[in-house]
């Protein structure tokens, strides 16, 4: 697809980049990237991503807009209380990008649709603080030989890293959800807004740079941050042989639906 005078001047100072020019560009527009929550994490991912041109994005989520999402939901506005948040975010994806093309899914990801929705995607951000639903996707991921995008917050803290096929998993890092009532809550603990914007824009530009193939992606590698101290962290972890999904001999070969321990997907 060849780009029109129009997306030359919106996408220029892409374009200007060397290791993007009008080909990255085009790279970017046949891109097909996939959303697993449109709240704190999703919402600047998701802006991000349309700006930059991304032609197809999946939204996921089965919630609707409520007025203590929008302390850190910027995708979603005072007027979208009660509206469904794939709906409202679809809404602000195609008025700063009239070109692409949104596909909303206004449901829960479990075991019996994980794979079918995760499928025709190129990428996954995984924007949801539900450790059933993360686990979900890593596995969904791994089965489907898929790229994906772990992004976590709470309080003043992210924490974030990059799978592609053959680097570690989420698994590697965490064997299994932790018990029920182990991790404090969103609602319980509490987080700064802002900081789900600084996560959710690393993993837009994550997903940038695989779709490019331009630069160092946060593979085997886990990236932390304290925003009350401005302290990033970066921990080097092994894709672990014995990992349950991904290693030599492999023991789960089907989704599982864990008890929910974290906070739902509305407070995320």
């Amino acid at each position: 697809m060849e780009l029109t005078e129009e997306q030359i001047e919106r996408y220029s100072r892409h374009i200007l980049l060397q290791d993007v020019g009008v080909e990255g560009q085009e790279k970017i527009n046949n891109a097909r990237v996939l959303i697993v929550g449109a709240g704190g994490l999703g919402a600047p991912a998701a802006m991000y991503l349309a700006a930059a041109g991304v032609g197809h994005i999946g939204i996921v989520d089965a919630d609707v807009v409520d007025l203590s999402n929008l302390q850190r939901q910027i995708i979603h506005f005072t007027k979208d209380v009660g509206v469904k948040k794939v709906e409202s975010a679809k809404e602000k994806m195609l008025a700063i990008n009239p070109d692409i093309e949104v596909t909303t899914y206004h449901e829960f990801l479990y075991s019996d649709n994980a794979r079918e929705i995760i499928k025709p995607w190129d990428f996954v951000i995984d924007g949801t603080d539900n450790f059933p639903v993360k686990f979900l996707i890593n596995d969904a991921c791994i089965l489907e030989n898929k790229a994906f995008s772990h992004g976590g917050i709470l309080r003043f803290n992210g924490q974030t890293f990059t799978h592609i096929p053959g680097s570690a998993c989420y698994r590697c890092f965490f064997k299994e959800p932790p018990p029920a009532g182990a991790v404090p809550t969103c609602s319980q603990a509490g987080v700064l807004g802002a900081i789900a914007g600084m996560l959710g824009t690393i993993q837009a530009a994550e997903a940038l740079k695989y779709i490019l193939g331009v630069g160092d992606l946060l593979t085997n590698r886990l990236l932390t941050f304290d925003a009350k101290t401005m302290n990033f962290r970066t921990i080097n972890v092994k894709k672990r042989d014995t990992c349950e999904i991904c290693g030599s001999h492999p023991t789960i070969d089907h989704l599982i639906d864990y008890e929910q321990a974290a906070c739902d997907l509305k407070n995320h």
